[in-house]
């Protein structure tokens, strides 16, 4: 039997990248898992389908989560697929990188909803319906301690994610329900190329001891650690999994 055989997860913004490297971890690990998409559709049946052409078992859901007090229509629909929720990871992220002089009031605002809010509310709804022994996972990043221009948004946003982490760890100790981050270093996404030019890239590399960047499958070995019953005395944690950067 897989480690997480009859266990649920959710992974939001499952449909690229790290997340969708998640989704197929935790699947191949045994968990059935719902993913969300913000637009992607096709991206996210191509998860999905993956998933399924494996024996496993996964479902995709559309949801904008710059409507965090919504979130609890994530859960109706995993506990509505799969009766219950085990496995939460915040994985989803709004990354935009003005500087403070140029950012406006509405991209503060949608950072701080999907980066922070959104996270927090899910957390919410972990501590009201996850089930006992349960395992959320939240995705920061090591900007948060590699301080770089236009950053603002992203790593405030995510050190906002960082401190809940913290103090959920505490209140959900009582259920056995361990809370943790993980801070991932470059990791080879569409998403990283899209906001840094090559040659930022390329100094990253040079920057990290094992010479590479990282990749998805590196942050979703990690964290399917988490998730499973080996990690059962970690919690609170922020997880640096940078190839040595930071």
């Amino acid at each position: 039997m897989n480690a997480l055989t009859g266990k649920t997860a959710i992974v939001t913004g499952g449909s690229r990248g790290i997340g969708r490297a998640a989704v197929l971890r935790l699947a191949s690990d045994g968990a059935a898992v719902l993913l969300t998409y913000r637009r992607d559709e096709a991206a996210a049946r191509q998860v999905v389908d993956a998933v399924l052409a494996r024996g496993g078992k996964a479902s995709a859901m559309a949801f904008d989560l710059a409507h965090a007090t919504e979130v609890e229509r994530i859960f109706d629909e995993a506990e509505h697929q799969f009766g219950g929720v085990d496995i939460l990871v915040n994985n989803a992220a709004e990354v935009n990188t003005p500087t403070i002089a140029d950012t406006t009031e509405a991209a503060w605002d949608r950072a701080f909803a999907v980066n922070a809010k959104a996270p927090f509310f899910l957390i919410q709804q972990a501590a009201r319906r996850m089930r006992d022994d349960g395992r959320i996972i939240n995705i920061s990043t090591i900007t948060t301690a590699l301080a770089e221009p236009g950053a603002s948004l992203y790593a405030g946003s995510k050190a906002a994610l960082e401190q809940v982490t913290r103090s959920a760890a505490w209140e959900l100790a009582p259920r056995r329900i361990t809370v943790n981050a993980i801070s991932p270093g470059a990791t080879d996404t569409d998403l990283l190329h899209a906001v840094n030019p090559p040659e930022a890239l390329a100094q990253a590399v040079a920057m990290t001891p094992l010479g590479r960047l990282g990749l998805p499958a590196d942050i979703a070995d990690l964290i399917a650690f988490l998730a499973s019953p080996d990690a059962r005395w970690l919690t609170g944690q922020n997880i640096r999994a940078t190839g040595g950067l930071a």
